[in-house]
């Protein structure tokens, strides 16, 4: 298996898609000629033609509309929404329009849409730009929200995503792009939805993680050991709908949990995780869950991005408390 990054594995996804069906088409913002202002759609025009990788207007709203247009006639589009705050302008189409066509027409109509967008600390981006936008919308049924946290992940559910007639909120963590590398199979292959999986083993407490947060949840874990605690990392990959069966799995092994989210403490997915353990694995725990979310206040100015953004080190400290709890 060769090494990539993870923006790598997506425009491979991406490439992979368009050779295997032709009514695939990926559109947004720059994604032509320039491949996206991360580069994530490079070269794909040039190999594929301008009929199938295109420019649209600076207009989120019409690049959601049109979407839903090309879906009712047979196509699969893949719309870039270059920033995930970008959506507020296209949160019509998603949440009112498209999320709900297989609902609205019986189950005789669908809208096999994939809606990529990139969110995340660490790349010092300006305001509205990095936001974690996946509590607005694990809240809308009929959409699927997914958030992969390795290269091969990033592969094969965003194949998995192009290959499904719902459609898909597929969220990239910018930090990631270029910061992880892995080994990514090669070929066309997905990765199953809605699927949870365990990214280190442990006995002693689980670690709920997903996307960006995945890595720092590994990190803190392998600080843990040095310590004596074995923690196991459950990566959700799909926020919406949640594996529950994988939750309930990690949490009656170790009996002890703590949820990890980037985004803002209130209404987040660590609180539904949390409240879904709450319900139906209590009798399971040895100690109240542990929290580890961004402040609730506006995400900062680059200046402060890296005091508002949470830390290894404060999954570590969250470990403990609940490790040590009588």
């Amino acid at each position: 298996m060769a090494v990539k990054t993870y923006i790598a594995a997506i425009t491979e996804a991406l490439d992979l898609a368009l050779e295997r069906d032709e009514n695939t088409l990926i559109f947004g913002e720059d994604v032509g000629q320039n491949g996206g202002v991360f580069r994530a759609t490079d070269g794909l025009q040039a190999k594929h033609g301008e009929d199938r990788v295109f420019n649209t207007p600076l207009a989120e709203s019409g690049i959601g509309g049109l979407a839903i247009g090309l879906s009712t006639q047979g196509f699969r589009p893949v719309m870039e929404i270059q920033f995930g705050t970008f959506v507020y302008e296209v949160f019509d189409s998603i949440a009112g329009q498209m999320s709900r066509t297989r609902y609205r027409f019986n189950n005789t109509r669908h809208n096999p849409i994939v809606i990529r967008t990139p969110y995340g600390i660490g790349t010092k981006t300006p305001e509205m730009h990095a936001d974690s936008i996946e509590g607005l919308f694990a809240q809308i049924p009929g959409l699927r929200v997914v958030m992969p946290s390795n290269p091969a992940d990033a592969k094969g559910l965003l194949l998995a995503a192009i290959e499904n007639n719902d459609p898909v909120m597929y969220l990239e963590n910018l930090h990631l792009y270029r910061s992880v590398k892995g080994e990514v199979p090669e070929g066309y292959y997905t990765t199953p939805l809605d699927q949870a999986v365990v990214a280190k083993e442990g006995s002693d407490i689980s670690i709920i993680a997903y996307g960006g947060t995945v890595p720092l949840a590994i990190k803190a874990a392998e600080q843990l050991e040095k310590d004596g605690v074995s923690a196991e990392v459950l990566d959700l990959r799909t926020v919406s709908p949640l594996d529950i069966k994988s939750i309930g799995e990690t949490v009656e092994k170790t009996g002890r949990v703590v949820v990890v989210q980037e985004a803002q403490r209130t209404a987040g997915i660590a609180a539904n995780v949390m409240a879904e353990i709450s319900e139906r694995f209590v009798l399971s725990l040895k100690a109240p869950i542990g929290r580890v979310a961004g402040p609730d206040s506006i995400f900062p100015f680059a200046q402060a991005e890296n005091d508002w953004a949470i830390k290894a080190d404060d999954i570590v400290k969250k470990v403990k408390e609940v490790v040590d709890y009588d």
